[in-house]
């Protein structure tokens, strides 16, 4: 057989060597762009709608592409995609509350007469194991609100889950806060069971906790809620799988709490030992502005029994003390008429 040139066979030997690099890098790219981290924004993309508060204080306008370690990122599980909301007990919050949270805040304002509507679908991974069980806000998170704007600034609306650390299952409930009347230091919110207790259901003591719920809700176990504020009343529905589907309806315009008779049981009960009671302004939170909240707003009670670690995020997580949400869809927008 005839040998080809010398300079043919470097010539082939150069080509051949290019065309290995450029596989190489054809394979590396691929590998690259198959391990990129997906961002909350990938798995629910109604985050253009939205800024966040992380519990450290970081605080971001554009959710699109963003995420941040251990605070809002995405987990893949039972390749079933969640964004994660997680937030210590102690840590940076706004200026208006004590309580920490990794949590939404819708861009758009509205008026309740105009209303909208927000969904979630979601499982809660833990709630503090460490705080006072005589405190109605210990070992709980709040996954889900209606903030007013104006006034007051109270919420309409906040949807809780809480359990105790000896309880295998927990509670979702639901608190009204009224518009009062006159000042704000009459103030209080009366809470409803959606499943298990509601938030004046509380321990004999520090230590011990109530009897545990028999209808409740498990860490991990998956439910939803739709909140459709539709010209002035809201209308809620909760579902989970194995639990009974349950529906509220309320005006947030017209108050049930006029006078000091109309004010409930439960808020004498549970209040009137440690401060006075108003009554809510006739109309509510009519014409006020409000917007929608979503994700994991930390209600453990860090004055009284809470473990802060002296604010060390690390240590908080390490030792039980935060919140932790998981959506895995959600979404914002106008309201609907109720079906009948």
């Amino acid at each position: 057989m005839k040998k080809l040139p010398l300079i043919i066979v470097a010539i082939l030997a150069i080509v051949a060597c290019k065309n290995e690099s450029k596989k190489k890098e054809e394979s590396s790219a691929v590998s690259i762009t198959n391990t990129i981290k997906k961002a909350p924004s990938d798995v629910i993309p109604f985050m253009d709608k939205w800024k966040i508060l992380l519990g450290d204080g970081t605080k971001s306008e554009d959710l699109v592409g963003f995420q941040k370690d251990d605070f809002f990122y995405v987990e893949t599980e039972n390749e079933t995609d969640w964004v994660v909301y997680k937030t210590p007990n102690s840590g940076i919050t706004s200026k208006t509350s004590s309580n920490t949270r990794t949590e939404l805040g819708e861009k758009r304002h509205w008026i309740l007469e105009e209303g909208g509507k927000l969904t979630g679908t979601l499982k809660v991974k833990h709630v503090s194991t460490t705080g006072d069980a005589t405190k109605s806000s210990a070992f709980s998170v709040v996954v889900g609100q209606i903030h007013s704007g104006a006034g007051h600034e109270n919420e309409p609306l906040k949807i809780y889950y809480k359990k105790f650390p000896s309880h295998t299952k927990g509670s979702v409930f639901w608190n009204y806060e009224i518009n009062t009347k006159g000042d704000n230091a009459g103030r209080w919110d009366y809470s409803t069971a959606v499943w298990g207790n509601d938030f004046s259901k509380v321990g004999k003591d520090a230590t011990t906790a109530p009897n545990e719920p028999l209808d409740g809700i498990a860490l991990d176990e998956e439910f939803s809620y739709e909140v459709n504020v539709y010209k002035g009343i809201m209308y809620l529905t909760f579902t989970s799988e194995g639990h009974k589907t349950v529906t509220f309806t309320k005006s947030l315009i017209k108050t049930d709490f006029p006078t000091k008779a109309s004010i409930p049981q439960q808020i004498i009960d549970n209040y009137a030992s440690r401060r006075k009671v108003s009554e809510e302004r006739e109309i509510a939170y009519a014409g006020e502005i409000n917007y929608f909240k979503q994700g994991a707003y930390n209600q453990a009670n860090v004055k009284t029994g809470s473990k802060i670690y002296e604010g060390d995020i690390a240590k908080q997580y390490e030792n039980g003390s935060y919140a932790e949400v998981w959506f895995k869809s959600a979404t914002v927008g106008a309201s609907t008429a109720p079906k009948n």
